[in-house]
């Protein structure tokens, strides 16, 4: 019982000024990077650099293939302006029927047109089917993995 006791004591104690040392050096990073302009500052956990083709695998998609906002505003249709209907519908409500033609369109892209299909249906307030993002989403991973492989 007092070994253990023992190494909870120094497990605790190790945290404590893990803790306080971390904190310490935060501060200190952002006393160094506090004159630079807001445009110059990077997150601390970023990852990015200017080169686009590198991957800090911080995210679940790459910023080249993100399928967050921010990267183009532009609607780019990919054979599916059938989906324009299905504007502002909540995810769940769509039938096995209507979540099968969203399957068969993802199914149906070049890989590479992916992530610029996702976006566009961001961009034209069209949710995936819960169970077409998970596959959406696998599918954009493994392609992002196997780029890292090669």
């Amino acid at each position: 019982m007092i070994p253990s006791l023992i190494i909870l004591a120094i497990l605790v104690i190790a945290g404590t000024i893990l803790y306080f040392h971390d904190r310490l050096n935060r501060k200190k990073w952002e006393e160094r990077h506090s004159d630079r302009e807001p445009s110059e500052r990077q997150p601390i956990l970023s990852g990015h650099s200017d080169d686009s083709d590198i991957c800090c695998g911080m995210h679940l998609t790459c910023e080249k293939d993100s399928l967050s906002s921010g990267i183009s505003t532009e609607i780019e249709y990919y054979d599916d302006e059938e989906l324009d209907v299905y504007t502002g519908r909540a995810p769940e409500s769509y039938t096995p029927q209507e979540t099968e033609q969203f399957r068969d369109i993802l199914l149906t892209l070049l890989p590479h047109d992916i992530a610029g299909w996702a976006r566009s249906l961001q961009l034209r307030s069209i949710a995936l089917p819960p169970e077409v993002k998970e596959e959406l989403l696998m599918i954009v991973s493994e392609a992002r993995k196997s780029k890292t492989e090669n």
